[in-house]
């Protein structure tokens, strides 16, 4: 049970280098993976040397994971160079250059030893969300959201990278940041089905995980439960109805969005029941433990929870084994050398991405004179 337990969390910690205590952590707990942010990462070879330590931990093979879409999201920006956002790239057109984002992003990743990004977002650019989710959200209509994506998933794929679509069901008409806030989107399945909905369907088979939002849709639910604690959006619709048979991952299970509804160790419960795979818990060790051991404990209590963590563990196992190629991580430091090209390509391709935005916008001042 304690081992099921273990490959249903990611975890995130604090520090910038191996510790007594979070060796420890990771030895007990045995996560499915680990989560690096900025406050982890100062350097390339400081944030390979910790990630391999946190392998080291593991019993299995593990998922090291990061948050990498570019512009806002970006915690390579010191360690490497910025990384433009997903609505500058977008707003070249080139499909190309969609592509070229993820290559670069997942080349990066790969680089300082990570096997998962946690990108591209799906949400659409709705008015109502624009001062939540800023560049990180491309277009308002489905199938440009989904052209963007699928480039960018082909160039996380091409570097040897695994990608996630986010945040299911989407956050596009969400006027709270679910960090903070539970953000309540009064919307119909109907309607979100043909929007906000299209890009899971059309890329289903190609998203190795997908990212379920904290936030609540009560013309689907009947009541304000975040979408990341019920069965109705994870098992009935994304599983069954658009047949989703990848990993299900929460968003951070300590955002404010979803401790409105649980507390951390609940709320990986209901994840869990409401058929989930994997719980995020990205910040304190506490609050790993609590859904750790919370999980233990419903597991010993009730039979049938036992067998729905076990029925995704197993699922993380075999998603492991069949990706074993991506999951690998080079074995030895970056070389200046290998770092060099890929901190040039970054500017280089910031440049690249300016120039195509300032010669698409003369041509549509032309074209409208």
């Amino acid at each position: 049970m304690p081992n099921d337990a273990g490959q249903l969390l990611i975890i995130g910690f604090d520090g910038i280098e191996m510790s007594s205590r979070l060796a420890s952590l990771l030895k007990r707990v045995q996560p499915a993976g680990v989560i690096l942010f900025a406050r982890n990462i100062k350097n390339v070879g400081q944030t390979w040397r910790l990630l391999r330590e946190c392998r080291n931990c593991s019993a299995g093979p593990l998922f090291t994971c990061v948050d990498l879409e570019g512009g806002p999201v970006d915690r390579f920006r010191d360690a490497l160079a910025p990384t433009p956002s997903a609505a500058e790239v977008f707003a070249t057109g080139d499909r190309k250059l969609f592509r070229r984002h993820g290559q670069l992003i997942g080349a990066n990743c790969h680089a300082l030893g990570f096997n998962v990004d946690f990108a591209p977002v799906l949400d659409l650019a709705f008015a109502a969300s624009r001062t939540v989710m800023g560049s990180r959200s491309v277009s308002a209509k489905p199938r440009e959201t989904t052209a963007y994506a699928r480039a960018f998933l082909a160039g996380l794929d091409s570097a040897g990278v695994l990608g996630c679509g986010k945040h299911f069901p989407g956050l596009g008409e969400g006027r709270l940041d679910s960090h903070h806030e539970l953000p309540v989107i009064d919307k119909p399945l109907k309607k979100l089905w043909v929007e906000d909905l299209a890009p899971y369907r059309t890329l289903a088979r190609r998203l190795p995980f997908v990212m379920v939002a904290h936030s609540a849709y009560p013309q689907v639910t009947n009541d304000r439960t975040p979408a990341s604690l019920s069965g109705r959006w994870i098992t009935d619709i994304l599983r069954k109805r658009i047949g989703y048979r990848n990993l299900i991952v929460s968003d951070d299970l300590e955002m404010g969005g979803v401790l409105s509804a649980a507390p951390v160790g609940q709320a990986a419960v209901q994840f869990v029941r409401a058929g989930g795979d994997l719980c995020l818990v990205c910040h304190r060790e506490d609050h790993v433990l609590q859904a750790h051991e919370k999980l233990i404990k419903e597991g010993e209590r009730d039979g049938k929870f036992a067998q729905r963590m076990a029925q995704s563990a197993k699922r993380v196992q075999s998603f492991k084994k069949k990706w074993a190629k991506k999951m690998q991580t080079p074995a030895r430091l970056p070389s200046q050398n290998t770092i060099d090209p890929l901190t040039r390509n970054l500017w280089e391709f910031v440049e690249q991405v300016r120039l195509e935005c300032m010669q698409r916008g003369r041509e549509t001042r032309q074209g409208s004179a």
